[in-house]
């Protein structure tokens, strides 16, 4: 999804007055005090953050270790975007979804005239099949609005609601029928707050566009189960929340999951929106025991920024995806491939994973940490010692080895720690050591315990990635 820069505060010129030049200055003064304190409070907020004592508990298995991670999402880059020239390259992440928007635009799926319209799925069926070649399931945004049945632009309202009904029930009625392919989910629009400036009320109410939605999947005929919600919004706001829950409830109308999207350097933000949005739904009991969160985009800013071409989008990611494990069931990683640059550049700070194909579909640091993150074993242990900076992760695959994943994500490029990771519960004997780091760096090391236990220091730089794994020596 193209995203908008960000909004320019206007700065407001005060006419200088002999007679309130004091007052002027004065609140100079003070608002200068008060970014200085600010930067002070930063300052020793970083300095005053905790290190991390990693010990992993290799006999405390938790239970099957989730992937938040394996979802992805691409947005409006290219018309005629397709994972077939990367196929390779994306089947490696294992995903288990791929959701896309902007399929009205970009794929001709609706023709004709408002009133009178008919559907060509061909166009679609190609992104389908490639998605299908990768072993993952379609996630799709429901976005944007057809050009042949809009008042206005692709983020207007239609001329008529019955043609948006329509097209929502004839899109479900291919996917999930024709196709019959199973469990897909249909996510009403793409960040409705900033695409076409939609609210929960007025004029332009999501609210309208979501019924006429659910109207349309009410009415499909499928062989297929699938979800069905929304709203895809900028960020988690409760008074949205407040408002599709109060309108599906008081209006019986299908809501399956509610979304949203989180671009943040904060980590912690992405567990701190689940434990809010949990809270609000208990507001809904008829909600409560069957309504699923999605975070269907995130990244560490919705605009372009240089760290998606190196080490930092890496860090926030693996980091990113650790503190969502037990936590968040879906985050899509935004975005797989970027688009193209006008101005010629192979890395201009765009969001995928992948560059452009005319400049040879290169990986990125933020695609190996991927990669890195996906070694994990099957069997989640536990781990315990994060800090501030440096976030972990633990599991243990089908031959008893263990792997852990470390992540020390600093937006401010600075810190770094020499790791003590413990391994704890370990039959005393000789085992194999082996670091990788995202640079390519690998490391492997015979050590030997008479304990039931083993220490050794990661040491980790800023922005770094590392998978250490430890088994027993033959």
């Amino acid at each position: 999804m193209l995203k908008q820069p960000q909004n320019l505060y206007a700065k407001k010129r005060l006419p200088i007055f002999a007679g309130i030049f004091f007052i002027v200055l004065t609140i100079a003064m003070t608002l200068f005090s008060v970014t200085q304190l600010s930067v002070i409070r930063e300052f020793f907020s970083r300095a005053s953050g905790e290190t991390a004592n990693l010990k992993v508990n290799t006999i405390g298995v938790i239970g099957t270790m989730p992937r938040p991670w394996r979802n992805l999402a691409q947005g409006g880059e290219d018309h005629a975007w397709r994972i077939q020239p990367i196929q390779n390259q994306v089947n490696a992440l294992h995903p288990a979804y791929i959701r896309l928007d902007h399929i009205y635009d970009f794929y001709d799926i609706v023709k004709g005239t408002p009133g009178n319209i008919t559907f060509d799925f061909s166009k679609f069926d190609q992104i389908l099949d490639d998605i299908k070649a990768t072993g993952a399931t379609p996630y799709i945004a429901l976005s944007y609005m057809p050009p042949v049945i809009s008042s206005g632009s692709i983020t207007d309202p239609p001329v008529n609601w019955s043609d948006w009904q329509l097209t929502i029930q004839k899109t479900i009625e291919h996917v999930s029928g024709t196709r019959n392919t199973p469990d897909v989910y249909y996510e009403v629009w793409n960040e409705p707050d900033l695409f076409g400036n939609w609210k929960y009320y007025g004029d332009r109410n999501y609210l309208t566009l979501y019924d006429y939605a659910a109207r349309g999947a009410a009415n499909a005929r499928v062989n297929q189960s699938y979800k069905f919600g929304g709203p895809a919004i900028t960020a988690l706001y409760k008074n949205w929340f407040d408002a599709m829950l109060k309108y599906a409830v008081n209006n019986n109308v299908r809501l399956d999951f509610f979304s949203w999207h989180h671009y943040t350097n904060d980590i912690d933000q992405y567990k701190k929106d689940m434990i809010e949005v949990r809270n609000w739904v208990q507001a809904y009991p008829q909600k409560e025991p069957t309504l699923d969160f999605h975070i269907t985009e995130w990244g560490h800013d919705s605009n372009n920024h240089s760290g998606y071409d190196n080490n930092y989008a890496a860090a926030h990611t693996v980091a990113g995806a650790i503190e969502m494990v037990g936590v968040i069931e879906k985050g899509f990683v935004f975005e797989i491939q970027d688009g193209k640059d006008p101005q010629g550049q192979a890395n201009w700070g765009r969001w995928g994973l992948i560059t452009h194909n005319d400049f040879g579909a290169n990986t990125k640091p933020r695609y190996k940490g991927l990669k890195m993150l996906d070694k994990i074993g099957n069997q989640r242990l536990q781990i315990l010692g994060k800090g501030s900076w440096v976030k972990a992760l633990a599991g243990m695959d089908d031959q008893g080895t263990i792997q852990v994943v470390i992540a020390n994500f600093d937006q401010y490029g600075k810190h770094a720690e020499s790791v003590p990771l413990t391994f704890d519960n370990i039959e005393p004997g000789s085992y194999q050591i082996t670091k990788e780091f995202l640079s390519g760096q690998k490391q492997q090391d015979k050590v030997a315990t008479t304990a039931a236990q083993l220490q050794i220091l990661v040491p980790m730089t800023p922005n770094n990635v590392a998978v250490i794994e430890m088994k027993k020596s033959q």
